[in-house]
């Protein structure tokens, strides 16, 4: 029988809360990329308000059941029973920390963009017109919605990949990668240089081509880490 809405009498209420979304989401038999009820509407449904419900929404989403997607909605996950997830606990990362970030994504990236090229359907090819859209009228300043809309566009294609690990992967670095972001786009032509590199890599996947879109996706990443380098940290060292 299904779990229907009602108020919610626990003290803890967002862990309560997350748990009663999880559920709604195995009795409905939803799937992967399906869409979640507004916040609003499952606000109203649970008795509850709602930055409640986004507080649940968010501990879903670190494990997976979810994803937020900004400026979209919420969606199920890739995965209800994740093998990654994000530290809870995780702060800002060091220099250091980053550069090996964008090392670890030069290896990882190339073959989820590969994988993309192969398997990515029209909504998912679609989904990553929309993220560059969102961050084309972004650029101007160094806004956050900005560096939103830029992660999005490399999770969503690691989920486009097909490979739930590498999707879940790329999920767990979120919080060093927003780091990373705030620091490369500190400038306008760097802002617009990594944009245009997003449109050459949404191109190649749009015409079915692996081998163009791991060049364009290496020498993209290449040139980020050529950005930090570039913003100077006593704590990076090229050598």
């Amino acid at each position: 029988m299904e779990d229907r809405p009602g108020r919610v009498q626990r003290q803890s209420l967002s862990d309560e809360l997350a748990q009663r979304v999880r559920r709604l989401i195995q009795q409905r038999d939803l799937q992967p990329g399906d869409r979640l009820p507004s916040i609003l509407r499952l606000a109203r449904d649970f008795g509850v308000a709602p930055p409640t419900v986004r507080e649940a929404l968010r501990k879903l989403e670190m494990l997976g059941v979810v994803d937020i997607r900004h400026g979209l909605g919420v969606f199920v996950g890739s995965d209800s029973d994740p093998l990654l997830v994000r530290n809870p606990f995780e702060g800002a990362p060091g220099a250091r920390m980053l550069l090996d970030l964008v090392d670890a994504r030069i290896s990882i990236e190339p073959t989820c963009v590969a994988l993309a090229a192969e398997n990515a359907t029209p909504a998912q090819l679609a989904a990553l017109g929309a993220l560059l859209d969102r961050a084309e009228e972004a650029l101007p300043a160094a806004e956050a919605a900005l560096n939103e809309a830029n992660l999005g566009f490399h999770r969503e294609i690691a989920r486009a990949s097909g490979n739930l690990v590498l999707h879940q992967l790329l999920d767990a670095l979120g919080t060093a990668m927003r780091q990373e972001q705030r620091i490369v786009n500190h400038t306008r032509p760097l802002r617009e240089r990594f944009h245009a590199e997003h449109l050459a890599i949404l191109r190649a996947l749009e015409q079915r081509d692996p081998a163009q879109a791991v060049e364009r996706m290496r020498t993209h990443l290449e040139g980020v880490r050529q950005a930090l380098l570039t913003a100077g940290s006593p704590d990076i060292n090229p050598t």
